[in-house]
């Protein structure tokens, strides 16, 4: 039996849109601007947040958080997917490949993190809002925050070295454009056992932050359904749309892409591509946007410095 090494593959192959190679330089135009909206916006919420002493409470530096995870997957995406759609590069070195997928795994669970801590802020806010600033202080949502960092490294640390491990002999072809655990491992001719046991563990960890999420809401319309005034009940409410939109934005399409990898018979691959690459471009696009339509203070703040600049 010939015995192969790491050596044996000196670059994986990432995809871009099957079928529509030629058209590549188009299809980069509308990612270089989502890119660029996604890291305007984020920059934005984080400089209003830090420069506005009235936004230094626990829901704004969460929605900080939420920022920084959101400019954590576009900036790691963003090298792989520009190089396949402004230059047709597909190339990628095994190293640069675990790097990437390190770093866009460690950001995801940090979203899912981000995501479930604010649905407590928001479940305290409604169910004890006398004692919320009492309960969530600057230092204890400092080191929620710090916790929140640790749990999303220390979690998907392990990826690229179970990654390292393996040995890749003839395939080399990956499934999206940018490197994802659970695709990088079906490369592999030796045993990925360990890979692939770890990674359903990192999957339930994220799914149990949703089951988590949906839990406080749960929480939550019990505590709003004993409101008496109705006014009151759509004021508390309101203050949750934000929340549940990032959530959806985030969670759908990972929800679709695995039903789909699961369930779907005939698997169409450009449908699968598009909803992957949805779930890296989507969120951070939106959330800046939602939050900034249903977010007071966010909006009034990002208004009044456009008029200032504008004024200047």
């Amino acid at each position: 039996m010939t015995v192969f090494n790491n050596s044996e593959v000196k670059i994986f192959l990432l995809i871009g849109i099957p079928g529509l190679e030629h058209a590549h330089i188009w299809f980069s135009i509308p990612i270089c601007l989502m890119y660029l909206v996604a890291l305007l916006g984020n920059c934005t919420i984080l400089f209003i947040i830090k420069t506005e002493s009235s936004l230094h409470e626990p829901m704004y530096y969460f929605l900080a958080m939420l920022a920084v995870s959101d400019m954590g997957l576009s900036l790691s995406s963003l090298p792989t997917m520009l190089r396949i759609f402004l230059f047709n590069a597909m190339g990628i070195s095994p190293n640069a490949c675990f790097a990437q997928e390190f770093f866009i795994h460690g950001f995801t669970v940090m979203e899912s993190s981000v995501l479930l801590i604010m649905s407590l802020d928001r479940f305290l806010a409604i169910h004890n809002p006398l004692r919320y600033s009492s309960i969530l202080t600057s230092e204890r949502v400092a080191k929620m925050g710090l916790i929140l960092a640790i749990r999303s490294i220390l979690l998907v640390l392990p990826f690229p070295f179970t990654l390292r491990r393996l040995k890749y002999c003839q395939k080399n072809l990956l499934s999206h454009s940018y490197c994802l655990h659970q695709d990088t491992m079906k490369l592999a001719c030796s045993n990925n056992k360990v890979n692939v046991i770890y990674g359903f563990f990192v999957a339930l960890c994220t799914m149990l932050d949703l089951a988590l999420i949906f839990l406080s809401y749960v929480l939550i319309l019990k505590t709003v359904l004993n409101i008496a005034s109705v006014a009151e009940r759509l004021k508390a409410l309101n203050t949750c749309i934000s929340h549940i939109c990032a959530v959806l934005i985030f969670y759908v399409p990972i929800i679709t892409l695995a039903a789909m990898h699961r369930f779907a018979k005939h698997k169409s691959p450009l449908a699968i591509i598009l909803i992957a690459d949805m779930f890296l471009l989507v969120p951070p696009l939106m959330n800046p946007i939602v939050y900034c339509v249903k977010t007071r203070q966010i909006r009034e703040k990002v208004l009044e410095k456009l008029l200032n600049i504008c004024g200047r």
